[in-house]
């Protein structure tokens, strides 16, 4: 699935353009006051310069519903919902694209999902592919496939959290022709992860941009929450797969901040006068697909 909305009309063509992360932390179930915090520091990443902010998963609602019930209290239609039609005023404003992890009731259904919007207001919805834990409880998978959106600085995709484990995610969005995705995100420890440690989603980040030349605008939350800490240390990886921004702290709300080039992101992708991340895949033995019902040859 693709859309297509800004062309950029009035803009240069594919200007240089800031990218930020948000790192925030959410209070269970207070959307006003986690809506006015958010924005607080939406402001100030726009402020120093930001064209697209990137949110935390469910960062209105906090993530660790007690009952299925509590999640259906406290999700909204997107984008008619006031958590969405906050985000796409505040978008409107300041004149960026935004992308806000939010949690959507559709009637009876739930999605775990990201609301996208830019200066011309509601742009699309993602729903997450992968659940986690509990998620399963609460929500339905995505069905909205791997939608790109086009801004004036290069074509946004998105992924949430857990979708990240899953190269095909990334890989799909790259051969759709995405130049960034921004991951709202809830990392919890993996086992054996300390606090300021190594941590698996910053490897998994990294693996996915340097495999397939994207950037990754990785934004976290922090804090604990019904007894669930969450890890922080939100990331900007460039698109060879190196660090541009981050880690932040693992325990306060932050901003991190990094340039982005559409030239050069893409011009990256060519490792060498040879080898080019996306040229030289195999599609005589796996397909566009990722080889997705292909059986398997006997041995």
């Amino acid at each position: 699935m693709e859309a297509s909305h800004d062309k950029g009309q009035g803009l240069p063509p594919f200007p240089d353009a800031l990218l930020a992360c948000v790192q925030t932390e959410p209070v269970m179930g207070e959307v006003a006051a986690n809506l006015a915090r958010a924005a607080a520091l939406v402001e100030q990443a726009a402020g120093r310069g930001a064209r697209l902010v990137v949110l935390p998963e469910l960062a209105n609602t906090g993530y660790v519903f007690a009952s299925r019930e509590e999640a259906l209290a406290l999700a909204e239609p997107v984008p008619g919902g006031p958590s969405s039609q906050a985000w796409i005023a505040l978008a409107q404003r300041l004149g960026i694209y935004l992308v806000a992890g939010i949690a959507e009731r559709e009637g009876e259904k739930l999605y775990n999902a990201a609301l996208v919007a830019g200066p011309q207001g509601y742009l699309g919805t993602y729903r997450k592919l992968h659940l986690w834990g509990d998620e399963n409880l609460y929500f339905e998978p995505g069905n909205l496939g791997l939608p790109v959106f086009d801004t004036p600085f290069g074509r946004l995709a998105v992924a949430i959290c857990y979708d990240g484990w899953f190269p095909e995610v990334f890989r799909l969005q790259a051969m759709q022709g995405a130049d960034i995705v921004a991951v709202p995100t809830n990392w919890v420890p993996m086992p054996g992860q300390t606090p300021e440690g190594p941590a698996m989603a910053h490897a998994l980040a990294m693996s996915a941009a340097h495999s397939n030349g994207l950037v990754l605008v990785c934004a976290d939350r922090v804090g604990r929450e019904r007894g669930q800490p969450f890890v922080g240390r939100s990331i900007i990886v460039g698109s060879q797969g190196w660090l541009a921004a981050g880690p932040a702290s693992h325990d306060r709300e932050e901003i991190l901040i990094a340039p982005f080039n559409l030239k050069q992101a893409r011009h990256g992708r060519q490792l060498n006068v040879f080898n080019h991340v996306l040229r030289d895949r195999r599609s005589d033995v796996y397909d566009p697909a990722l080889g997705a019902g292909i059986a398997p040859q006997a041995r």
